[in-house]
């Protein structure tokens, strides 16, 4: 395993998490007026919205995924499902989460490129996490038929192996070393999008997510000042 193998897989997973999680932090103290995803719904609304919608469903779908299916421990699901089988789940999910995805954010993509206006008024950031986006998605797909041809669930296993070792700070990359080069670059060029995210548009994400919160707030209690006015005080007297 070499210099550039152990770097990008033991070290640069948590590089990228210090800066996505104290980044995030720095930006909502510093630029909460940055805190946002700046919406551009009057210019060619029909088509923000299909991408809109096509690429939130398929990009929420496929982040848990990627979460429950990559975090969970195998003695978890093992009495359910075995590895081949879950691994078969996620290629059919996957895929089709994907694909509808690829078609939204290729969308939104086009509009931004292709339409002067929406350029114009487009950051340089908004632009280039589009096209980060759009190329991370593509290798995701291209991962698919090497999943197939490894039908019994060793990939799922080594590549979740790998990312509960980096959570539980016990990184160990052995077991990527085997796998073909879109599995690598898909893992490096996820984990460089959290390392943008502090600095781009996708912050929103966190606000998204805070969002959900707001279901299970206390309730507010609300009490009514009322002011003990003699009757007839205020009442308006008749000029003399």
């Amino acid at each position: 395993m070499n210099t550039l193998h152990t770097f990008l897989f033991n070290v640069y997973p948590y590089i990228c998490l210090a800066v996505f999680l104290m980044g995030s932090l720095a930006r909502f103290d510093r630029d909460q007026y940055t805190w946002k995803s700046d919406s551009s719904q009057l210019l060619r609304a029909r088509q923000l919205r299909w991408g809109s919608n096509l690429f939130h469903f398929g990009i929420l779908f496929l982040f848990m995924g990627h979460t429950v299916g990559l975090l969970t421990p195998h003695f978890v699901y093992e009495p359910f499902i075995s590895p081949a089988q879950k691994q078969l789940v996620a290629i059919g999910a996957g895929g089709i989460a994907g694909a509808v995805c690829f078609v939204g954010l290729t969308m939104l993509l086009h509009r931004r490129i292709f339409d002067p206006r929406i350029r114009l008024t487009s950051h340089r950031t908004d632009l280039a996490i589009l096209v980060i986006l759009w190329v991370q998605l593509v290798l995701g797909l291209i991962t698919l038929p090497f999943s197939l041809g490894h039908s019994d669930g060793t990939v799922m296993l080594v590549l979740s192996d790998w990312a509960q070792r980096i959570l539980t700070f016990r990184p160990d990359a052995a077991g990527l070393v085997a796998l073909a080069w879109p599995y690598k670059v898909h893992l490096v060029l996820g984990m460089t999008i959290f390392l943008l995210f502090p600095f781009s548009r996708l912050v929103h994400v966190w606000s998204g997510l805070a969002s959900v919160l707001y279901v299970f707030r206390p309730y507010q209690i609300v009490r009514a000042r009322r002011l003990n006015v003699p009757a007839g005080q205020n009442q308006p007297t008749s000029a003399s």
